[in-house]
């Protein structure tokens, strides 16, 4: 098995608690930040244009990326300037669809076109990722997130998505693969083996990092002792 410093795809932290994106980008192995509207009002956040700019302020040399908030095309391309200016090292979301299935395909391309670092998301098909792949720019660092993770969720295999879009955008070396909503640590390797640039992580993911190449049967014992001591600590007999 690879470890961790030997893998080629790049790990990026997904999250919006502040103490630990923090503790997070100091970690060299992290090599760059995501973060959404859901995950940021999980952890409370209440004022999303304030939290981008404490955190923007914090992380400046790695990448950032915030997702736009309007449904609408014209809103999407106002908020994902004005998200732009935030930092040079800011890429913006922008979901492939909005809330009506609409394609934002035409808001993307435009975007791009006044060199805006795009990272579009929510993308589920290779139907989409072709479409994107027509849109983006040679001269513009952009990111393309297949949610992996909810695609398994469906019963179907992601890692044959993920190698086959890696092959779509491969012409454009700007344009990089996200393998988002990653599941299991597991993902991090067969994301890799598919060629995919990034991974993004969980902190509940992160944390079990130092289990890649753990002794199993030491495993075993470690879970047997778990049970062992959580039954002792609830008190059952029999």
């Amino acid at each position: 098995m690879k470890s961790i410093r030997d893998l080629r795809v790049k790990l990026f932290a997904d999250g919006a608690d502040r103490a630990s994106m923090l503790e997070m980008y100091a970690k060299p192995y992290i090599r760059g930040l995501t973060t959404n509207p859901t995950l940021m009002r999980a952890a409370g956040v209440t004022n999303y244009r304030g939290f981008a700019m404490e955190i923007l302020a914090e992380i400046r040399n790695k990448p950032v990326c915030l997702e736009v908030l309007a449904d609408d095309f014209a809103g999407m391309e106002r908020q994902a300037q004005e998200i732009a200016g935030w930092g040079d090292n800011v890429y913006v979301k922008i979901p492939v669809v909005n809330t009506r299935g609409e394609s934002c395909i035409g808001s993307i391309a435009r975007l791009v076109a006044r060199q805006v670092k795009v990272n579009v998301t929510a993308v589920m098909t290779l139907a989409q990722v072709r479409e994107i792949a027509g849109t983006l720019s040679p001269a513009t660092p952009s990111y393309v997130s297949i949610f992996a993770g909810r695609i398994a969720d469906t019963g179907i295999e992601p890692a044959a998505v993920i190698a086959e879009a890696v092959q779509i955008l491969r012409p454009n070396p700007a344009a990089e693969l996200i393998w988002a909503s990653p599941r299991e640590l597991l993902n991090i390797f067969q994301a890799d083996d598919a060629g995919c640039h990034i991974i993004t992580l969980t902190d509940g993911i992160l944390r079990k990092l130092h289990l890649v190449g753990h002794d199993l049967d030491l495993l075993c014992r470690e879970t047997v002792s778990m049970f062992y001591r959580d039954a002792r600590a609830a008190g059952f007999t029999l």
